[in-house]
This record gives structure tokens, C-alpha cells and sequence, in this order.
């Protein structure tokens, strides 16, 4: 099966996904503030289908690790994401607004299909040696898609109307099931995750919340899974604290709100310039020592930011790009090496809502303290990465030697 499916179909269809998704938050937040006139009511839409995604990713994981063919089961997902986002848009307007956010919420719960849950199949499609430059070629699809994604969301809408910015984007999302659907099946194996059969709902809803609580402990229980997971949420942290702080540094030093996007643009070309030499050369440096680089990176771009001069903010940029990139491929790595065959899946989209969630926690204290002082909230940002780039390479609190040894034995 690996033979049969194509590296480039499973490439495609996951940049039409992670593009659609990229769009999607902007073209909700354009429909949204045409539709209700309120930057509120629009941000409390993105915020229902984000914070949902959070909290949909466990449950997912394990429904994509029982499914003997979880292409097909993340081909429903993407369709109805997909679906999900033409309700919010007939609902706007025409339903109370907190019934459409509520809308929103649930779409977003299949939201970590598009992201873990697409990644988590890789290994079945680029086995053995094939595995690292294809994680660093399906890393760069995260890059392309945030740099095409929120494009294709502000032309759209200039040129057709913010409606269609959401047609556009759930079509791209749909524009995937084809690549989706005959992802290659999960070998059969005894210790797979099976449904309880025949045995009453409150036992099926009980195994998923057992087996949920398997995907957390694995990767509490992997001293080197563990480390890149804390670390990646702690520097989402400081990713999301720059993304309040892009308006304001556009306003204040380039000379408009809405030049502050061009640095997220230039980081996206620089994360992709990264990934792309790295996938050249998959193996020349340890998957824990770039995450660990890439944190460290990413501080040093956030404290130049910090010194709110132009020339500078466009160096912070590029090297905030070139530390961000390479980070997420090492992430992937470490999790494809590290996450057990029947927690796999579990594994992938639990951490992009840890992530998820450190993105939003991290955007939410820096709207205060950007008002207060935006050098601060920058250098503060910077800290947060400093110390995601020691937890990679340090210990977690609280881990015995006989606990990493055991995970050393039990990979």
C-alpha cells in the first residue's frame, strides 16, 4: 500500500487542507464584522471554532486509531468541517448569533484533522528511510498554507465579497477528500484499540475516555515525546503573544495596522527557505537539537522585534521564520519516532490542541499587556521561547531515571 499511494498525492491534499484551514479564520472574521458590524461578535467566531479545535483533538485521535481505514474517517472529518463552515455562513444573519457561534464550535471540533490528524498518517504512506524528507516536505505544507491561506482570504474578499472568502475556503478543504480517502489502511495488529462491541453507549463513551487518557499518558510517559510536547506549547505561547502584537507594531513602526501582516508573510517564506534545505539534508542534525534551536531562534527574532525599529522588525522576521520552520519538522520527527503505532494518531492531534491552546492562552495575556507596554509583551514573548527552547533539552519535572529508562526499552 505504502507503493501504491503517492508521496505527492498525500502532499497535495494536505497543503488543500491546511490552505483552506489558514483561510478559513480570516474569512470568518471578514464575514463576521460585515455581518454583525461588531470586531467582537467577529473574533468570537474565530475564537468558537479554535477554542472547539482544542478541545476535539484527543476524541478524534482515538477514533482515527480504531479505524482500520482512518483515511476514510478523516475524509468525513475534512467534509464536514468543510460543511460546517457553509452553516456559519446561512446562518449568519439569519439565526441569533450565538447559535451560530455555537455552530462554529462544532465545526471546529474536527478542526485537528487538518493538522495531526492528516500528519499522523505519514508514516504508512513514507516508510524507513523515505520518512524524514517527507516530515520536513509535509512540515513545509504548514508554511505554504499560512502564507497562501490568509492571501487567498483578503483577495477573495476584496474582489468577490467576504462570503465567498468561505465558500473559497471550504472548498479548498473539500478539494482534499480525494487525497484523503484512500490513505493507506492500518496493518493489522492484536494490540489495536477496538470499539466495545455490543456492550451499551456508556461503555463505548467510557473505552474512548480510557483510551483518550492512554494518548496523555504516552506522551507523558516519553521522556523525549514529553519534552518537545511542553516545549512546542510554551512557544506557541510566544507565537501567539506576537500575533496580538502584529497590528499594533504595523501601526506603530511601519507606518499602517495592516502592514504588521508582511512580518507573519516573511516569516512564512523564511520557515519555508528552512524546511526546504532541511529536507535536502534530513539527517544532518538531531531532531531535539533543532527544536531546541528553533526555540532559541525564535527568542532572539522576538527580542529584536522588541527595539520596534523597522530594518530590525524585518531581520526578526526572517529569523523568526527560520527558527519556527525547522521546529515543527523537529517536532514531527520526534513525534513519529516516539508516538506507539495504536496511540499514533491520539498522539498527533492531542498535541496540536496542547498547542492550540497555548496559542490561545498566550494571545489572551498579551491583549492587556500589549496596551500597558508593547517592548514588554515582545520581550516577554522572547522569555517564553527561551524557556520552551531549555524544556526541549532539559528534564520534566518530576521523571524518574526508571521512567526514561523504561521508555528508552519501550519505544
Amino acid at each position: 500500500m505504502w507503493k501504491r499511494y503517492p508521496l505527492r498525492l498525500y502532499l497535495a491534499g494536505a497543503l488543500a487542507a491546511r490552505a483552506g484551514d489558514e483561510m478559513s479564520g480570516p474569512a470568518l472574521l471578514l464575514v463576521g464584522f460585515t455581518a454583525a458590524g461588531s470586531p467582537g461578535d467577529a473574533s468570537a467566531l474565530l475564537a468558537g471554532i479554535t477554542i472547539a479545535a482544542a478541545v476535539g483533538g484527543p476524541v478524534l485521535g482515538v477514533l482515527l486509531d480504531r479505524a482500520e481505514r482512518p483515511g476514510r474517517l478523516l475524509a468525513v472529518a475534512l467534509a464536514l468541517y468543510a460543511a460546517g463552515l457553509g452553516a456559519v455562513l446561512v446562518a449568519l444573519g439569519r439565526l441569533p448569533f450565538g447559535v451560530t457561534v455555537l455552530i462554529a464550535a462544532c465545526a471546529g471540533l474536527l478542526g485537528p484533522a487538518l493538522s495531526g490528524g492528516w500528519t499522523a498518517q505519514l508514516p504508512r504512506v513514507a516508510a524507513g528511510d523515505r520518512l524524514p524528507r517527507a516530515n520536513a516536505l509535509d512540515a513545509m505544507t504548514y508554511g505554504a498554507a499560512s502564507l497562501v491561506g490568509p492571501a487567498l482570504a483578503g483577495g477573495a474578499a476584496e474582489l468577490l465579497g467576504a462570503p465567498m472568502a468561505v465558500v473559497l475556503a471550504a472548498g479548498l478543504i473539500g478539494a482534499a477528500l480525494p487525497a484523503a480517502w484512500p490513505l493507506p489502511a492500518v496493518p493489522a495488529r492484536n494490540d489495536r484499540p477496538r470499539p466495545a462491541a455490543r456492550s451499551g453507549r456508556r461503555l463505548r463513551i467510557r473505552s474512548i475516555g480510557g483510551e483518550t487518557v492512554a494518548g496523555a499518558r504516552a506522551i507523558a510517559g516519553r521522556p523525549q515525546l514529553a519534552r518537545a510536547t511542553l516545549a512546542s506549547v510554551v512557544c506557541c505561547a510566544a507565537q501567539g503573544m506576537l500575533a496580538v502584537c502584529t497590528a499594533p507594531l504595523g501601526e506603530q513602526v511601519l507606518g499602517g495596522a495592516g502592514r504588521g501582516a508582511l512580518l507573519l508573510a516573511l516569516a512564512a517564506v523564511s520557515g519555508l527557505g528552512a524546511n526546504a534545505v532541511l529536507a535536502r539534508f534530513p539527517h544532518r542534525a538531531a531532531p531535539a537539537t533543532v527544536l531546541a534551536a528553533g526555540a532559541l531562534a525564535q527568542a532572539a527574532a522576538l527580542a529584536l522585534a522588541a527595539s520596534l525599529q523597522p530594518a530590525l522588525l524585518i531581520v526578526a522576521a526572517l529569523v523568526l521564520g527560520a527558527g519556527e520552520g525547522p521546529q515543527l519538522t523537529a517536532l514531527f520527527a520526534i513525534r513519529h519516532r516516539e508516538a506507539p503505532e495504536r496511540l499514533r494518531g491520539q498522539i498527533f492531534t492531542t498535541g496540536a490542541s496542547l498547542k492550540i491552546t497555548g496559542f490561545a492562552l498566550g494571545a489572551a495575556a498579551a491583549g492587556p499587556l500589549a496596551h500597558w507596554s508593547l517592548p514588554g509583551t515582545l520581550l516577554l514573548a522572547a522569555s517564553a521561547s527561551v524557556l520552551g527552547g531549555a524544556l526541549s533539552n532539559g528534564g520534566v519535572p518530576g521523571m524518574s531515571r526508571s521512567t526514561r529508562a523504561r521508555s528508552r526499552e519501550h519505544p
